[in-house]
């Protein structure tokens, strides 16, 4: 299993998640952050925005699924055509195994 955490742009996240919906996965964690990436913040005018609001969103997914889930992503929060900075970043790991806390159910494969 794969956990694929993506930070995006909070206007993009319905349409993501209604995709990812379509798409089968259904199950999802959507986390309100602040931060910054590469461009160290935002600038307006004299005023420098260092904690730009991003959403994070989290799904587990099997190992098979890591790339459809990566593209709907990708496409659904991209900017236009070409993109622009602060569009978002993906990351991927590993997951060795998930438990269900009412049954205690072990799983090592969604």
């Amino acid at each position: 299993m794969k956990k694929v955490q993506a930070f995006v742009r909070p206007e993009k996240v319905s349409t993501i998640l209604a995709k990812l919906y379509e798409a089968g996965f259904h199950a999802a964690t959507r986390i309100s952050v602040l931060g910054r990436g590469k461009q160290s913040g935002l600038k307006v005018a004299q005023v420098t925005y260092d904690e730009i609001p991003k959403e994070l969103l989290v799904i587990v997914v099997n190992d098979e699924e890591v790339e459809k889930v990566s593209e709907i992503i990708i496409k659904d929060a991209k900017t236009g055509i070409k993109g622009a900075f602060g569009d978002g970043k993906i990351f991927i790991s590993d997951v060795e195994c998930a438990y269900t806390i009412s049954s205690g159910e072990k799983t090592e494969r969604l």
